[in-house]
Parts: C-alpha cells; structure tokens; sequence
C-alpha cells in the first residue's frame, strides 16, 4: 500500500504510469537552524591578504555556517578564525574557533556566499580594555 508520502514523490507521464523522482541526497551531518548571529572572521595564515570581515550568519549548525559577504578574499581551503557569535560589550564572552571555506557561490548581487565547515574551538575571547588591542594585526 503506497503512503501519502509516496504518491507526493511521484510524478505522472504521459502514458498515465507514475514514476518516481530521484531523492536529492541530504549530505550534511547536522541540521542547520536559520538565525543570524554577528560573527567576526579572520585569516588564520600570515601569508594570506589580511580581512577582518564582520558579517551575520544566514544559517548555521554544530559544524558549519554559511553567510553572505563582499569580501573577495575568501578561498575554498582556507583557514579563518571566527568568533561566534561576537559582541565587544564588556564582559561579553566570544567564542573562537578555526574554520574550513567549503563553499564559496558567487551570487547575482555581487556578493559571494561563504560556507564554512567548524573545525575546532580555540577558546573563550574577551574582548579588550578601551584604548588596548587584541588583534596582532
């Protein structure tokens, strides 16, 4: 017996036989929540052209994000640190990780679309005192 759910899967020829469409393949490991959040990011390598790109995330989930930007710097392969979510309110605390470019769309605005793929966490940053840095940059 075919449920609701089959029917819906299938689609009609001209003949009048069904046949079913192929499923697109779910490939990520978690599920992803649209919300945005302020995130700062960063080159991780002193070799690479230096960025300090603010931006809000479109989606994110325990191991990835994905956001909009105009920087043209991104590469997939790279390296960043990224502080999620990134606030400089006093005694506010970031969380720093090193992240992975796995995506990398340019969009119709101009724009690229920048997925990243989490790799680990750095630590708890606190962002600095007036008038001091935290940056080496």
């Amino acid at each position: 017996m075919e449920t609701r759910q089959d029917i819906m899967g299938k689609t009609s020829t001209t003949g009048g036989t069904s046949t079913s469409k192929p499923a697109a393949q779910e490939r990520r490991g978690t599920r992803r929540c649209k919300i945005t959040q302020l995130m700062r990011i960063r080159p991780s390598d002193p070799e690479k052209e230096h960025f300090d790109d603010m931006r809000g995330t479109l989606s994110v989930s325990r191991s990835g994000v994905y956001f909009q930007t105009s920087e043209p710097g991104y590469e997939i392969g790279m390296r960043l640190f990224v502080t999620l979510p990134y606030s400089q309110a006093p005694m506010s605390l970031n969380r720093e990780y090193l992240a992975e470019v796995v995506r990398r769309n340019p969009l119709s605005t101009g724009m690229f679309g920048i997925g990243l793929k989490i790799l680990m966490e750095m630590g708890v940053q606190q962002p600095s005192e007036p008038g001091f840095s935290n940056s080496v940059w």
